[in-house]
């Protein structure tokens, strides 16, 4: 590669994927949930690009799951990363439109490799040779995409038509986008041989895609633009001007600019197709999920504590507890904490149904699990009703809960594990392991962790209203 022409990874990881609720939830949605193996599909999206010769990596995410993303991306060991913060979601093009933005503010002009932070590839070292081989392409000013080898006729996805060539595997003309068909049509791209499925991954400098973006759409140029040079940066976080980056038109790279791209020669921007066969999934609903797993010689896919008499073809996933299935064909059934899904697996993608009416009705389980991540640690909600609710929340090492006060509740706290340095008003205590305090109503209070390993505690809240909006913060460490 050329001095200039660095290659950095742009993850779109600012989705909701209400799709496969409810594991995925709003506020801690499919991208950062373990679905497939021990790591997060974000960390997996990031994981399969070690080795490319890469600058460091540009997340694009939802400021509501900031911190839960930056602990994910600790977790791989990255030495640098920037995590831009949207305040409010206007899909992928803007997304895009701003990362190529920030990557350009030092006047350098890289190569951007776009993905979906919810994707999964079976195949890496197979899709790492694709990006070396598209590369040299996009250090040249062409937009080149990465169209999978359909295996089917599948009506769900969007079609890249490339021009006939004698290998495969080589790069190729792209001709033009093509919409979700019907199974007809469907079938009959199959079948010709010269359409692929779009994606989503594009590899591009950031000239071309802000030259690209500003001929379709210069109105989300226009308000990207102004929302990356009223950014605030404060090490952990770049975040977007939330005035400038709201008053953005909300539009996705297809619709906003391939779709076009094709047939507009004035851009004089080539558009190239790496065709992929890497064993590729959107995971955008449980039936895609159940195709990603490995199954068992009778087609079930399981996950956790799950137990089987004649059934076949099904996935199954327990959270929380057992899940046993007798004589259940071609089901999803998904257990967590507090939520239950079973559903037929031709009908998944219906889900999405659900989750609007739970909404609606102003149900909690779709934005938070039980389970809440903080950026101190977490708390699991055990058990609640009429004037009590009691978690159970553990703290990091060397972490610190805000300097607090509720109106409505009064607290309870006993150490399960680990040390606790409580300030309760003007005093500052140390409790051990089966040691408790009281934090009466009104009074400023504090959890700390000293230690070197995780502080675990049940807390028992009792009042007239238990709601996470009853806390004044006086000071914390996380901008909140």
């Amino acid at each position: 590669m050329t001095p200039d022409a660095l290659l950095i990874p742009v993850v779109l990881s600012g989705g909701s994927g209400t799709r496969l609720w409810p594991v995925s939830r709003e506020k801690h949605p499919k991208q950062l949930q373990p679905l497939l193996g021990d790591e997060s599909l974000l960390q997996n999206t990031l994981r399969r690009l070690e080795g490319l010769p890469l600058a460091a990596p540009i997340i694009v995410s939802n400021q509501e799951y900031r911190f839960i993303t930056a602990e994910q991306l600790r977790q791989l060991g990255l030495a640098r990363w920037a995590l831009l913060l949207e305040p409010v979601g206007r899909n992928t093009a803007p997304a895009l439109t701003a990362a190529a933005l920030y990557a350009t503010r030092d006047g350098s002009d890289p190569v951007l490799l776009a993905t979906p932070a919810d994707h999964h590839i079976r195949n890496v070292a197979a899709f790492r040779d694709a990006v070396l081989l598209g590369l040299p392409e996009a250090e040249r000013g062409a937009v080149v995409t990465f169209g999978i080898i359909p295996d089917r006729a599948e009506t769900g996805y969007g079609y890249i038509e490339a021009r006939a060539g004698g290998d495969k595997a080589a790069v190729r003309d792209l001709l033009a986008f093509a919409e979700k068909p019907d199974a007809a049509k469907a079938q009959e791209y199959v079948a010709g041989g010269h359409h692929l499925w779009n994606s989503g991954i594009f590899m591009l400098r950031a000239s071309v895609w802000l030259k690209a973006i500003g001929g379709f759409a210069p109105e989300i140029l226009a308000a990207c633009r102004k929302a990356v040079e009223g950014a605030k940066d404060d090490g952990d976080f770049v975040r977007l001007d939330a005035a400038a980056f709201a008053a953005s038109p909300a539009d996705s790279i297809d619709y906003a600019v391939m779709e076009k791209l094709p047939a507009a020669p004035d851009m004089a921007i080539p558009c190239r197709v790496v065709p992929l066969d890497v064993g590729w999934s959107d995971v955008g609903a449980w039936d895609a999920l159940w195709q990603a797993i490995d199954r068992d010689a009778d087609g079930n896919a399981v996950k956790g504590d799950v137990w089987l008499e004649d059934s076949h073809g099904n996935l199954v996933i327990a959270e929380h507890g057992l899940v046993a299935c007798i004589g259940c064909e071609d089901m999803v059934v998904v257990e967590t904490a507090d939520a239950v899904l079973i559903a037929p697996k031709a009908r998944t993608q219906e889900v999405k149904r659900i989750v609007s009416r739970l909404k609606a009705a102003g149900r909690s389980e779709v934005d938070l699990h039980r389970k809440v991540h903080r950026p101190w640690g977490w708390y699991d909600g055990i058990d609640s009703g009429e004037r009590f609710q009691v978690k159970r929340i553990v703290v990091s090492p060397g972490a610190t809960l805000s300097l607090q006060m509720h109106h409505h509740r009064a607290e309870h706290w006993v150490v399960v594990s680990g040390t606790a340095k409580v300030t309760r008003g003007e005093e500052i205590i140390l409790l051990s392991e089966n040691e408790s305090t009281y934090i009466p109503l009104g009074v400023k209070h504090r959890l700390e962790n000293p230690g070197q390993i995780p502080l675990e505690i049940i807390e028992v809240q009792s009042g007239s209203y238990l709601g996470e909006d009853d806390i004044v913060r006086f000071e914390d460490n996380y901008g909140r």
